[in-house]
């Protein structure tokens, strides 16, 4: 009894002192009224060739590790199902979240909840149920754009993730493991966060509870304005460990403006491989400091080249910008419009040149996304049901000099087989590919109901598609 009067003293003596924070923020108003906004993502993949056994969640975790680099754990499936027993024609379903930004039926979320899927489905708040359409996805900034045939719904309020500060408290609304509208709430933890292969977004990092099934939902301060896109966590378990990153809402609106406008994202490119100027590398090039970025490398005939750029060269400021750490570069460079010419400062052999720096645009690395308002081009249908094109140049230097179709279009068997747009062909019956007309050809003279194989390139991993030819055109 005692010890209960001297700890309920000692509680009210701290609130007299300002020792105890006495007013929390509430965030009851702000699930009530934000709730209607967020929307929850299946992401659908029929007939999917060589799918493993394991759980949404199990894809979902894989995601996240493959993102960060770190071991998947013993006991989950691996990614490329390696010593599991394949599941032809089976339907994988993930889950993931969205928030409306348009009162029509735009829909911003993250790119990899639906790069792969065949069928996307959005349930709103209010249990209805639409098929979305996949405007575009920028895999580069993981931002995806859906359309639904819906009008008049509650839409987002759009903050600016500029002016946050860390320690400010804010909060999520998504779907964890698929429990819709589920809030979590935390503070900031830090700002312009770089991380590993993510060169084009500077991360808002937050303390939040996010889980598999939060990506893509929408993280609010407290006057219940989106900032930014849940899209990463930091685990070695695949739940939360404290560190979750968010995409800034200015940087998801551009990349949304830009697929609905051209159907892609146009950046700068230089054509340069940058590493950091580490101490030692800075006292060895006599350098006063360790900012700027370490230009390591130069693609024969990339802008850089053509502007007089040269390996050894530390970029420390661009376009007006001071490059302060390597990880600078790729975003200010990226934010240039192709053609520009920007002037560039150059440390080089102990002295400081200035260069001009005609900028390039960026090859594309990623599946071609057709724009709501533009149209497939018409092609050729193969006897397989695919329509192929000569695989891109950034495509192929993942090919080791390899020759590879890319797939703009499957149907028939192909599709029933488990091929899909976006997919590299690299051979046929372990011929490799010459030309979609070679190809053509080939497929042409196969006797009905024989199967073949075809050796496919999907997420930088090889797989052989068994495709039984069953149709004559």
């Amino acid at each position: 009894m005692l010890r209960q009067l001297f700890y309920v003293c000692l509680i009210q003596l701290l609130m007299v002192t300002g020792l105890v924070a006495k007013d929390l923020p509430d965030f009851t108003e702000l699930a009530e009224k934000q709730s209607p906004i967020v929307v929850n993502i299946s992401s659908i993949q029929k007939n999917r060739a060589n799918s493993m056994q394991g759980s949404p969640e199990d894809e979902q975790m894989q995601e996240f590790f493959k993102r960060f680099g770190i071991p998947v754990p013993p006991g989950m499936p691996p990614q490329n199902g390696r010593g599991q027993q394949p599941m032809p024609d089976k339907q994988v379903y993930a889950t993931g979240s969205g928030f409306i930004v348009a009162s029509d039926g735009y829909i911003l979320t993250n790119a990899h909840v639906v790069k792969d899927a065949d069928e996307v489905m959005v349930k709103l708040n209010d249990k209805r149920e639409f098929k979305a359409k996949v405007i575009g996805i920028d895999l580069r900034t993981d931002v995806a754009v859906l359309k639904i045939n819906a009008n008049n719904l509650p839409k987002v309020s759009i903050g600016n993730p500029d002016t946050i500060k860390v320690g400010e408290w804010v909060a999520a609304i998504g779907a964890p493991f698929g429990l819709e509208n589920t809030i979590t709430v935390g503070i900031v933890s830090a700002k312009g966060r770089a991380l590993p292969q993510e060169n084009f977004v500077p991360f808002i990092q937050t303390d939040v509870a996010i889980n598999p099934g939060n990506s893509g939902g929408p993280l609010f301060n407290l006057k219940g304005e989106v900032i930014g896109i849940n899209s990463q966590i930091y685990s070695r378990t695949g739940g939360y460990m404290g560190l979750s990153f968010a995409i800034p809402i200015n940087v998801a609106i551009d990349v949304m403006n830009q697929l609905k406008t051209n159907g892609k994202v146009i950046r700068g490119w230089l054509g340069i491989a940058i590493q950091e100027v580490t101490k030692e590398l800075s006292e060895s090039f006599g350098m006063k400091n360790t900012n700027g970025a370490l230009v390591a490398g130069i693609e024969k005939g990339a802008p850089a080249e053509k502007s007089g750029l040269l390996p050894g060269d530390v970029i420390t400021k661009f376009d007006g910008k001071l490059i302060e750490s390597s990880s600078d570069l790729p975003k200010a460079v990226g934010n240039t419009k192709p053609g520009k010419t920007a002037v560039a400062e150059v440390f080089r052999k102990g002295s400081v040149k200035t260069l001009n720096l005609t900028v390039g645009e960026m090859p594309s690395d990623q599946v071609e996304v057709i724009a709501s308002n533009k149209q497939p081009e018409k092609a050729e249908v193969n006897r397989m049901g695919l329509v192929l094109k000569e695989a891109p140049p950034q495509q192929r230097k993942k090919m080791n000099g390899k020759k590879g179709l890319l797939v703009v279009d499957a149907q028939g068997s192909a599709a029933a087989a488990g091929i899909r747009r976006g997919d590299i062909i690299l051979a046929l019956n372990n011929s490799e590919v010459e030309s979609a007309e070679a190809f053509a050809k080939e497929v042409a003279s196969i006797p009905n109901g024989k199967t073949v194989a075809v050796l496919v390139l999907r997420n930088d991993e090889t797989l052989y598609v068994p495709v039984k030819i069953t149709i004559d055109r």
